[in-house]
């Protein structure tokens, strides 16, 4: 009850007019910063945190959370309607998103995903609201074994429930493992794979290789159809939102197994695109139209975003709770905390309640501000499948290229885009998943660095990553998941075998 009091109040401070019209501007700015690829969440917040040192704290965090959310909200407009990742964590919705835009669905693709990702952070919200004390202890104890753990879980349930060719997911997922590994070695300070390259020592960066992956080799795929480009038309008005909403029940089951997911990847921290993938992967193992995955499949479109959006507001939970951001926003937020003379941490919830509650409440105003926000522009965007694909593939370079080098202001990442553009043409002419990659590339240093920290801490014992319950059990579900086919194909074996032996028994 006393949470409820404090929610109470933190909804009048943040429904003041001033914090809602940094609320409505920060979602708007959110929506560009998450549609332009290369920029992101985590840079648009960063580039805008010194405008805030002047404001009210609760202002300034108001506004910078909105810009969050709207990043979240628009991340998946590019990546429905051009097939370009706008965030991270987007990548997976691209891959049944843009098959229905193609299909003249992308009015319907755009309010699953936005809704999705609406419940999606609402579910993260609500933990931070009441389970704060419970998640923040339970988040202390993990160390360097248990985010391995963590991660681990991840890629063994990407090739264990996915339903590609196992041999090629592995064989994506080595490829990504080898680019995360170039550059220097974060634990040693050794350089690693340059070959006398200095651009190569800050390693590859992740957006360079989505925007390259998805978004050059897309064009590259078009033009070898024979430059046949026509416009895709999206119908969309009040009745296509309707209709979407009426056919969400239907998949309450993916909903709520996509926002645990991404409440708990968020927490401890998975990250946000971990979940996303996981997210997707359990939608199309679980789902009766798993095999209709990749081709359209509205499931697959609210599972990653509902996934990704529940973690990225979860993060935000041990950052407020504990003073460890758990994303690369939160850590930006931190810094801005820290600036404004405030110390994220435990005590913050009794020396700032009311900074702290009215951050939350506006968590609630900011989701539902950026989904009608969003909802209301979906006539705008939907109308950019009409122009010709003639006229919009090189704006569509020109953006990639402009995304690529703002990233670290270099030409070098414009060529590396390029080549990663053939890279993923040539991946698609041959049907090698691109997801594993990411996948890889993302998370494989992070992984590296967990594995070498805890092993360092146990004197290379390996009985570390089995040391406590925790661990262990997240090690156990990770190499579960990693033979989940060949258990069900042998329990198959079993069953026909036994079938067959029946009859037999039964003339005998």
């Amino acid at each position: 009850m006393e949470n409820l009091a404090s929610l109470i109040a933190g909804f009048e401070l943040a429904l003041s007019w001033h914090n809602v019209a940094f609320m409505i501007i920060g979602v708007l700015l959110g929506i560009v910063v998450g549609v332009l690829p290369g920029l992101g969440g985590p840079n648009g917040v960063a580039i805008l945190l010194p405008l805030t040192f002047g404001m009210d704290p609760t202002s300034a965090i108001i506004l910078l959370s909105s810009i969050y959310w709207g990043a979240l909200f628009g991340g998946a407009i590019t990546s429905i309607l051009f097939n370009i990742p706008g965030e991270a964590w987007s990548v997976a919705t691209t891959f049944d998103g843009y098959p229905m835009a193609v299909q003249g669905r992308a009015g319907e693709a755009l309010t699953a995903a936005f809704t999705a990702s609406f419940i999606g952070a609402l579910a993260g919200v609500v933990l931070i609201t009441f389970v704060a004390p419970l998640v923040a202890q339970f988040a202390l104890r993990f160390g360097p074994a248990e985010f391995f753990a963590v991660f681990l879980l991840t890629f063994c349930s990407f090739i264990g429930m996915g339903r590609e060719n196992k041999a090629k997911i592995i064989v994506t997922l080595a490829l990504g493992f080898l680019l995360a590994a170039v550059g220097m070695d974060t634990i040693s300070g050794d350089l690693r794979m340059t070959f006398g390259v200095t651009e190569l020592m800050r390693g590859f960066d992740f957006l360079v290789v989505v925007i390259g992956l998805f978004g050059v080799s897309e064009i590259l795929l078009t033009v070898e159809e024979g430059l046949h480009f026509k416009g895709k038309r999206a119908g969309i008005d009040l009745k296509v939102v309707l209709r979407t909403w009426t056919a969400l029940p239907r998949y309450w089951g993916t909903l709520l197994r996509s926002s645990l997911v991404g409440m708990w990847m968020g927490v401890t921290p998975g990250g946000a695109i971990a979940a996303s993938f996981m997210g997707y992967g359990l939608a199309r193992r679980f789902s009766r139209n798993g095999a209709k995955f990749g081709k359209g499949e509205m499931e697959g479109v609210l599972a990653p975003e509902t996934a990704a959006h529940a973690a990225g507001t979860s993060a935000l939970l041990p950052m407020l709770a504990l003073g460890i951001p758990g994303s690369a926003t939160a850590a930006v937020l931190l810094g801005g905390l820290m600036i404004w003379g405030l110390q994220p941490g435990p005590l913050l919830f009794v020396e700032q309640k009311d900074f702290v509650w009215g951050l939350i409440a506006s968590m609630y105003l900011g989701n539902i501000a950026g989904l009608i926000i969003v909802l209301a522009t979906v006539p705008l965007f939907a109308a950019v499948m009409r122009v010709p694909f003639a006229l919009v593939a090189p704006i569509i370079l020109i953006i990639c290229a402009i995304g690529a080098y703002t990233i670290s202001n270099s030409i070098f990442d414009i060529w590396l885009m390029l080549i990663f553009g053939i890279v993923g043409y040539v991946f698609k002419k041959l049907d090698y998943p691109l997801a594993p990659l990411v996948l890889a590339l993302v998370l494989g240093d992070r992984a590296e660095d967990a594995a070498r920290q805890a092993l360092i801490g146990s004197e290379g014992d390996l009985g570390v990553f089995f040391s406590n319950g925790l661990v262990g059990t997240l090690m156990v579900l990770a190499f579960v998941l990693l033979l989940w086919s060949p258990m069900i194909e042998g329990l198959s074996w079993l069953r026909r075998r036994l079938l067959a032996s029946r009859p037999s028994e039964a003339h005998n």
